[in-house]
């Protein structure tokens, strides 16, 4: 790794290049699909290349009869068909939460190394499909590296990415969601329609304004997302009190309680689920990445088709 990158901490370029070795194995994994799985030849956790519409003619013998146009037909009372052309290009876009609360990780790594780790995989494969790419870092103010294609394309996200992680002396200020919103909304201006956007977000940067912007380009695109967990949100630690501080101010956690271990892990599988049922309420595809998760085998459940939940 770069001699200023800390492994876990921060991810370098020259790592998240490296990710494309993996696609492979990553496709050969997600070649068993669930019956649930929006269809599709290529392993992708989207919808797959197809034909789209292009207009309508006479119906001619010969003509495949699921084809016909009622609606030509109703209106001109002649049988019309549809006629079809193959998908032009499509792009795939991933979107960084760049948020403090991605700044951290007890176990494998940060989430914000994790979730640059699952972007890359993204873009590869994306990549490797044809398509262009393009990604979003969510912040104040929204960086947005625009669709491009080839080996350029997949260099410019991944170079942001790297630029995009948030540091670590950085400091919550609670607008996280606001960013991704922001992030999304921008986005909805420049893709074209039937694009593959990719989240990869804090469980806490989904709120009813983020869920209300998914729900607008879900019309048009296919959605799906990794929200980051951390182990320790997952199963308290050991019963103990605990000196914490966010850099501004020294507090104590009392987890010695079997009730106060309880809730712990309460509160964070309230918000994991809250998080995960807006997303899918708008139809989001989702899986649950823990940072000591191998990305790989997270990104490949993810392919395979329906939500998933992952397990402590």
């Amino acid at each position: 790794m770069h001699a200023e990158a800390i492994p876990g901490v921060q991810v370098d370029l020259r790592e998240l290049v490296g990710l494309r070795a993996q696609v492979g194995r990553l496709a050969r994994l997600a070649q068993r699909r669930s019956a649930d799985a929006l269809s599709g030849a290529q392993q992708s956790p989207f919808r797959g290349r197809g034909m789209e519409y292009a207009e309508s003619r006479l119906y001619a013998a010969g003509d495949d009869v699921r084809h016909i146009d009622w609606r030509v037909t109703a209106r001109t009372g002649r049988t019309h068909t549809k006629l079809f052309q193959p998908e032009r290009e499509r792009t795939t876009a991933v979107v960084y939460d760049r948020s403090a609360t991605m700044a951290f990780g007890t176990r494998g790594c940060f989430k914000s190394v994790q979730a640059a780790r699952l972007a890359a995989l993204t873009l590869w494969l994306a990549a490797q499909e044809g398509n262009r790419l393009a990604a979003a870092g969510c912040a104040a103010q929204t960086e947005l590296v625009p669709p491009a294609g080839g080996r350029h394309g997949a260099l410019r996200a991944l170079d942001a990415l790297v630029r995009w992680q948030p540091p670590r002396t950085m400091q919550d200020d609670g607008a996280g969601a606001a960013h991704v919103a922001q992030a999304l909304e921008r986005l909805q201006r420049v893709l074209r329609p039937g694009s593959q956007i990719m989240l990869l977000l804090d469980p806490r940067s989904v709120d009813a304004q983020v869920v209300s912007a998914l729900a607008r380009l879900r019309a048009h695109h296919d959605l799906a997302a990794c929200l980051l967990v951390d182990p320790i949100e997952q199963a308290a630690p050991p019963p103990a009190e605990y000196h914490i501080s966010d850099g501004r101010s020294r507090s104590r956690l009392h987890l010695l309680s079997q009730a106060a271990r309880q809730r712990w892990v309460q509160h964070f599988s309230e918000r994991h689920a809250d998080a995960r049922a807006a997303l899918q309420r708008v139809g989001v595809r989702v899986a649950l990445v823990a940072t000591d998760e191998e990305p790989v085998d997270a990104l490949a459940a993810l392919l395979r088709g329906g939500s998933r939940e992952q397990t402590a």
